[in-house]
């Protein structure tokens, strides 16, 4: 099998575990990644869905123009993501906060993107803002077998009404040949308060474990990433007592989840977004035992991240260090997402035979 030059990474053996520092091997390296891309809706009416609601189309003049500029911000995050040490944009990304499916065909049809020719999977969902989940991945890299929306019923704690929003995307493919499950997720708002809200993501995290164990029940070993803008930070009760996901690597058994984005959290004070002068980790990656083992000949875990470089920040006023979003007091700031995104490394041993196809 040729493998691309772009996607080879010299590592220092002393990154893995259990080898010798002083030898070297030859990896693969893939970026699996996640960005909630801040209300990205086109410039058109739709009389069937809430679209008007959105801050684009709030807006009294330079529509298309702020559209075309917005697209261009987003693309240019997303070629970036994981550029340094994979020398590529992302393999498979997770979004959220988009309209529909023609917003992510200009996205991907962007200057910055075109060339890694981005497939798409979205599903029309029943969001009362009309915002969806989707998946992008580079056809080269990733081959979907299956996709589904799952729905997610929920009902407001006081009216008992139903509460529409996201649906569940989870999405069965082969990256780079080896086979892994990706789910999507946009959880409910903190609308109402926290404390209010919360019986919402829990509803949203049992949705999201009950997909997961049935895809376990069919293989104990499965790969499973879930990601997505939970609406809630590691430390909540919808990630560690529904999910159950671990903060340490060692803690997790067959069937557990880890969650690397905890001890970010807890130990180095990042986040993703940030709200009344507190930052708040919303935006996470996190997966099955069998994606943290130390058989490399398959894709593993290697690490995780936040994209948040300079020019991505609020550098003055009121919201300096805040994310630097695209909307603002009903105008376009020419920013990017009130969210920054996150990002895993996938890491695979390259064999002498198939690295010998590169000469």
């Amino acid at each position: 099998m040729k493998i691309l030059k772009p996607l080879l990474l010299l590592l220092a053996i002393a990154c893995i575990s259990n080898v010798s520092a002083q030898e070297e091997k030859r990896f693969k390296i893939h970026t699996v990644a996640f960005y909630n891309l801040e209300n990205l809706f086109d410039t058109i009416n739709d009389p069937l869905k809430f679209d008007e609601a959105s801050p684009i189309m709030e807006m009294k003049a330079n529509r298309s123009q702020v559209y075309k500029q917005k697209i261009k911000n987003m693309a240019r995050v997303i070629a970036s993501i994981g550029a340094d040490k994979a020398n590529n944009s992302p393999a498979v990304i997770g979004v959220c906060e988009i309209e529909n499916r023609k917003v992510l065909e200009d996205l991907v049809n962007d200057p910055l993107l075109l060339g890694k020719d981005y497939g798409i999977i979205h599903y029309d969902g029943p969001d009362k803002r009309s915002i969806d989940v989707a998946l992008l991945y580079q056809k080269a890299l990733f081959k979907p077998i299956s996709s589904s929306s799952h729905e997610l019923l929920i009902y407001d704690d006081v009216t008992r009404k139903r509460v529409y929003t996201r649906d569940q995307l989870l999405v069965k493919g082969k990256l780079d040949g080896d086979l892994i499950h990706i789910l999507v997720n946009h959880w409910p708002s903190r609308s109402g308060g926290e404390a209010r809200s919360r019986s919402k993501r829990v509803g949203a995290a049992k949705l999201n474990k009950r997909i997961i164990d049935s895809l376990q029940s069919v293989d104990p070993y499965a790969k499973i990433f879930t990601m997505g803008d939970l609406n809630d930070d590691p430390t909540n009760e919808s990630v560690k007592k529904v999910l159950k996901a671990k903060k340490e690597k060692k803690d997790v058994p067959l069937k557990g989840i880890y969650n690397p984005y905890e001890k970010m959290f807890t130990e180095k004070g990042w986040g993703t977004t940030a709200y009344r002068d507190a930052l708040s980790l919303f935006d996470q990656i996190m997966m099955t035992q069998p994606l943290l083992e130390n058989d490399y000949s398959s894709f593993r875990f290697w690490k995780a991240g936040i994209y948040n470089p300079a020019y991505m920040f609020n550098k003055r006023g009121r919201y300096k260090g805040y994310p630097l979003r695209s909307f603002s007091n009903g105008g376009f700031t020419g920013g990017f997402s009130d969210h920054f995104p996150v990002y895993v490394y996938l890491i695979k041993e390259v064999k002498e035979e198939e690295g010998k196809t590169d000469n």
